[in-house]
Formats: C-alpha cells, sequence, structure tokens
C-alpha cells in the first residue's frame, strides 16, 4: 500500500525473534507487528533521538530506506521496556480520513435509493474522523485532471483517482439526520497521547498522510461528533433504538472488520435483519474482500429481506475507487 520503509522492514522484523518477543504483551487479535512499527514511531514523535529519524519523512528524514533495519533494531531494542508499554497498551485504531472520499461515493449511491434523512452509525470510528465525511472537500481524478470536485473551499481536500469506465455519483448526498460511532478503544483527541499514537499509526514515508490527519482533527474538535466507548455489538441494539421514526438508518463502518471474530460478525448480520424487522436498515461497508481487494458493499435489509451489491473496488486509504468493478 505504498510504504517502502516498512515493506523493508516487515521482511527483515520477520526473521529477528528479539524484535518479536517485543510484541508477545499485545492484546488477541491485535496485528503486532502494526503495533511495534507505530510504538517506535511513536517515541520519535515524541522526541527521541536516534539516527533513525533521519529515515523517517514525517520527521524531516530524506535518507532512502534500504539500509534503515540496524538502526531500526537498535532503537526498538534500545527503548525496549517503553516499546513493550506501547504494544501491550495501545490497540491499532487507526483513523485514516483518506476513506471518507470513498464513503463521499457510497452516500451517494444510497442517496439515490433513500429519499429520506439518514442516521448514521458507525462501528469502530476510532476517534470519529470519519463520522465527519460530508465536511470534507474531495477532487476526484481521471489521468491527473479533476473531473469532479465537491467542497473545494474546505479546510481539507482529499484527492482520489478514478479507475474504470464507472462514474461514482459523489454529487448527490442523504441529508444527515443525526450521527453516532460505536468504539471499543475511543481516541480521546483532547489527550496528547491519544493524538500522538493516532499519529504514529501513520506509515512514516507518508507524510501527506500525517498532514491530512492533523487538519482533520482540527476540523473535527471545531464540531464532535459523538462516540460511544463499549463493545459496538452490545451498544448497537440501543443506538438503533434511539433512531428517530422518520429517519433512514444507515450503518457502516470502513476496515474495521478484521478486528472482529467470524462469531462477531455473524452477531452484526444477526443484528442488522433483527433491526429491519420492524423498519428498514442501510449497510454501507468498506472492507478487505479477498486477495489485494478492498470493496464497497451496500445492503438493504427489510422484513426479512436482504438485498446487497457490490458498488467499487478501492485503495484502503482512499487513493483510488473503481466504481462498478467486481
Amino acid at each position: 500500500m505504498g510504504s517502502p520503509l516498512y515493506a523493508v522492514l516487515a521482511q527483515a522484523i520477520d526473521g529477528d525473534d528479539e524484535l518479536k518477543a517485543l510484541t508477545e504483551g499485545s492484546r488477541e487479535g491485535q496485528p503486532r507487528a502494526n503495533l511495534l512499527l507505530a510504538a517506535v514511531h511513536f517515541l520519535l514523535l515524541r522526541g527521541a533521538r536516534h539516527l533513525l529519524r533521519e529515515y523517517y519523512p514525517t520527521l524531516g528524514g530524506t535518507r532512502p530506506g534500504a539500509e534503515v533495519f540496524p538502526l531500526f533494531r537498535d532503537f526498538a531494542l534500545g527503548h525496549g521496556e517503553a516499546v513493550r508499554r506501547l504494544v501491550e497498551t495501545r490497540v491499532t485504531n487507526t483513523n485514516e480520513v483518506g476513506r471518507s472520499a470513498v464513503l463521499r461515493a457510497g452516500f451517494g449511491a444510497l442517496a439515490e435509493e433513500e429519499s429520506r434523512p439518514l442516521y448514521l452509525i458507525e462501528i469502530g470510528p476510532s476517534a470519529g474522523l470519519n463520522m465527519i465525511w460530508d465536511r470534507y472537500g474531495a477532487q476526484y481524478l481521471r489521468d491527473g485532471a479533476a473531473v469532479a470536485e465537491m467542497l473545494p473551499d474546505s479546510k481539507l481536500v482529499l484527492s482520489c483517482e478514478w479507475k474504470g469506465e464507472g462514474e461514482p455519483p459523489v454529487g448527490k448526498l442523504p441529508h444527515i439526520a443525526g450521527r453516532v460511532g460505536l468504539e471499543l478503544n475511543p481516541v480521546n483527541l483532547a489527550d496528547q497521547d491519544d493524538r500522538d499514537w493516532l499519529r504514529a499509526l501513520v506509515w512514516p514515508d507518508q507524510p501527506q498522510r500525517l498532514s491530512r490527519l492533523q487538519t482533520a482533527i482540527g476540523m473535527f474538535l471545531e464540531g464532535p461528533a459523538q462516540v460511544r466507548g463499549g463493545d459496538a455489538l452490545a451498544l448497537l441494539p440501543a443506538a438503533l433504538a434511539q433512531v428517530p421514526p422518520g429517519a433512514g438508518i444507515c450503518v457502516y463502518h470502513t476496515i474495521a472488520l478484521y478486528q472482529f471474530s467470524p462469531q462477531m460478525r455473524q452477531a452484526l448480520r444477526d443484528l442488522l435483519v433483527t433491526a429491519a424487522l420492524s423498519r428498514p436498515v442501510w449497510y454501507l461497508s468498506f472492507e478487505f474482500a479477498g486477495g489485494s481487494d478492498y470493496a464497497v458493499n451496500l445492503t438493504h435489509h427489510r422484513d426479512g429481506v436482504v438485498r446487497a451489491r457490490t458498488l467499487a473496488l478501492a485503495q484502503p486509504h482512499g487513493a483510488w475507487i473503481d466504481w462498478g468493478a467486481r
């Protein structure tokens, strides 16, 4: 996904038992490699001095990464206790706002079928930055030229390449009746440690992602959306029950289900089917679809009938979208 630096490090860490041992205390289900890489980035972002900084563009580094591993290893083992604490206490609750360019297209497709205002429930929103997807501008490009622009005066304008023949329906959007997020490990953006961990989860040779993350954090703090802390599956029935009678319901998430067990995924499906016995429920997901694909799917639940379709394939950080691809 476009990080040569982390590709080099991941290959080398795979053969290093000492480095892998630093991750043994991670929480069940957490991707250990991501935690180790983020812990090192976190310490560097917080000011740790080491030659490794010269290989991290997010810290102003410009050296190519081919020879970075010995320095990474030296730093990680030299700060072993701090790395272990981060791995044991933190989770990979990345909040990649580039995905909002993909969400805009998905909600555009939903608006073509649903005329009522929508009440949005996001599962696993992390800090909630993709809950305000409609506040960001978006520029859709084909062959480097802009073919559609949304909210060009926004403080944050996301760039997304159109691939394939289909054109995402990004012009028409639903009216939003309300929104809430359900997050097991919510990020407190008022807390410096939480903000720095969120920044550390960005790959250090992709400084443009860090820049847009910081802009999105500022936009969210200007008008926060509600994020409820707790098990999303336990919180979802109450959230569904609180939706105003005249509003449509859309439950959605972006690359969150990799932390769900098969039983949890089935429980989510069962909750949506049960809720749809009393009123229709839309379900929009942007998740791993097998192989190298990440797919945008839209499902409509009503009276026990489930209608599902794949809208697009997309790059997991929102760099491109291939509308209508299967």
